[in-house]
């Protein structure tokens, strides 16, 4: 299978576009490589013969024609998007643009292309979203795939538009698709803006590790290699018009989460002193900070035969392991605009 992957020189899509060449599928990588991307996440597999690289932006709808007819794919795996909350806050034009605009030349490129194939019904326009267009759950429940939106950041409020574009092409034009909404992704080549990463980083350089309000915030964690597999196995046996809700099954709050980091770290790089968790500091709570989101993973699962294989704990020492040995590839990004900077503090 020949593959079309948006946005696969980040965080998830060089996961998916690592996985989807070991296993033998053809990957065309598209990414525009704004400040959230880095090709060396795929130097793995940059060399394969099952590999190539197209450096465009899914805005440019003519680019994305030329694309379409050059490598005549088999399916689109739509990663693409703006994805930090912070950065939304203070530049919310830039997820609209994308993550709705970029959606849109995207769907109407596909189907063009589709069009001129013959509509075959074994095409797919894959659309990866996020958890987060579902709002903000109570102590108890969780996210199912009927479960209303109700998006309470521009980032979110910009993905569930680009989910209701994809599933309104599917029932206007019939355009073949399956869509996915995950929980916080983490692991390996996660770029140093988010929470993990920080903590490490934050950890190893003796800073404060900065944590929102009380901590008290709860995520479901899902490792990134594990979310790749869910990927291409809802893109090759989900059915067409269909969402799934892929989670991790490992809630935790923040401080938690923290918390597990500090002890990992205490373990594999002791402090001359101390623990790294005196480093813990208590921050300003960002603006509209989602209490809890856990996904109930059961439609996957009943349907797919799909659940995650890496515990929390399990994924959190595979990461600091990670970084702790590939310094070489997070240090220049640390100096990449808006990194370590407090952002998205307007209220």
């Amino acid at each position: 299978m020949k593959l079309l992957v948006t946005g696969g020189a980040g965080f998830i899509g060089s996961a998916v576009v690592r996985l989807a060449v070991g296993r033998g599928h053809s990957v065309v990588n598209l990414d525009a490589l704004t400040y959230a991307a880095c090709l060396d996440n795929v130097a793995s597999v940059a060399d394969s013969p099952l590999y190539a690289f197209e450096h465009a932006d899914i805005r440019d709808r003519a680019v994305l024609d030329r694309i379409f007819a050059a490598h005549q794919p088999d399916a689109v795996m739509h990663l693409a998007a703006e994805s930090h909350v912070d950065r939304s806050i203070d530049g919310p034009g830039d997820f609209i643009s994308t993550n709705v605009t970029g959606t849109y030349e995207l769907l109407e490129a596909a189907r063009a292309y589709w069009d001129a194939q013959g509509r075959p019904d074994s095409f797919r326009f894959h659309h990866i979203s996020t958890d987060e267009v579902f709002g903000s759950l109570g102590a108890t429940g969780q996210f199912t795939e009927e479960t209303p939106y109700d998006p309470r950041s521009p980032y979110s409020a910009s993905k569930a538009a680009s989910d209701h574009l994809v599933q309104a092409w599917h029932h206007t034009y019939g355009l073949p698709v399956v869509l996915t909404n995950c929980s916080n992704n983490y692991g390996p080549f996660h770029f140093p803006e988010k929470l993990i990463p920080v903590i490490i980083l934050n950890a190893l350089a003796g800073k404060p590790l900065p944590i929102y309000g009380d901590g008290s915030n709860v995520r479901d964690w899902l490792y990134v290699e594990d979310h790749a597999d869910a990927l291409l196995l809802v893109l090759t046996r989900g059915a067409v018009g269909r969402s799934y809700n892929i989670g991790g099954e490992n809630e935790r709050s923040n401080l938690e989460l923290v918390r597990t980091l500090c002890a990992i770290l205490d373990d594999k790089r002791p402090k001359p002193q101390g623990s790294y968790a005196d480093q813990i500091t208590f921050v300003t709570d960002r603006p509209g900070h989602d209490a809890r989101y856990a996904i109930d993973p059961a439609r996957i699962r009943s349907e797919l035969g799909w659940r995650p294989s890496v515990t929390v704990e399990e994924g959190l020492a595979r990461t600091v392991d990670w970084y702790l040995a590939n310094e070489n590839w997070w240090r220049p990004l640390q100096a990449r605009h808006g990194v370590g900077q407090r952002l998205g503090v307007r209220a």
